[in-house]
């Protein structure tokens, strides 16, 4: 078995959609994910697996569609650094067959220029997906370290500093 510290990190992207009044969008786990959260820390943005052959933005966009049903977008900002978090190793040896020690993350900010209608976490994807999320709200950028899991933390502080000037500037 390879040493947890050797696994490499699973490429991925998460995704800061911002709505017009420079809130983002965060939705709850669905209940069945097994994941070790409890109700304060199950929010997250929407992130996920970067396809063989597909850009980050592409992936954004793909992810996103797959998880919340959103497609009405503009590009707004992709992060400079691609930031990583590892998994406990309990759950990262159960995860992905083991393969991944935790997640490398693009991230990439959206403006969200459709209604709030057009967000269907319990039917994703127009249906064709398994729901991520249980439930959705706007929130302030700021707040989302405090609300994700504590392993995703210090990735989330990353993307608050890296996005704050940018919803600053759209505002």
């Amino acid at each position: 078995m390879t040493p947890f510290e050797q696994l490499p990190y699973r490429p991925c992207v998460g995704v800061v959609l911002v709505n017009r009044d420079g809130l983002v969008f965060i939705g709850r786990r669905a209940e069945d994910r097994n994941e070790p959260v409890d109700a304060t820390h199950a929010w997250q943005m929407p992130q996920g697996g970067i396809d063989e052959g597909e850009s980050p933005e592409e992936a954004a966009l793909r992810e996103l569609y797959e998880e919340t049903n959103v497609r009405s977008v503009e590009p707004l900002a992709v992060a400079p650094d691609w930031f990583a978090y590892d998994l406990p190793e309990p759950i990262a040896r159960k995860a992905w067959k083991g393969r991944y020690r935790g997640q490398m993350q693009k991230w990439v900010a959206l403006r969200f220029t459709g209604p709030d209608s057009e967000i269907d976490v319990h039917r994703p994807g127009g249906g064709k997906h398994k729901p991520e999320f249980g439930d959705w709200r706007w929130e302030r950028l700021g707040r989302t370290p405090g609300l994700i899991i504590p392993f995703k933390r210090p990735v989330y502080e990353k993307v608050v500093a890296a996005f704050e000037p940018v919803l600053a500037a759209t505002r």
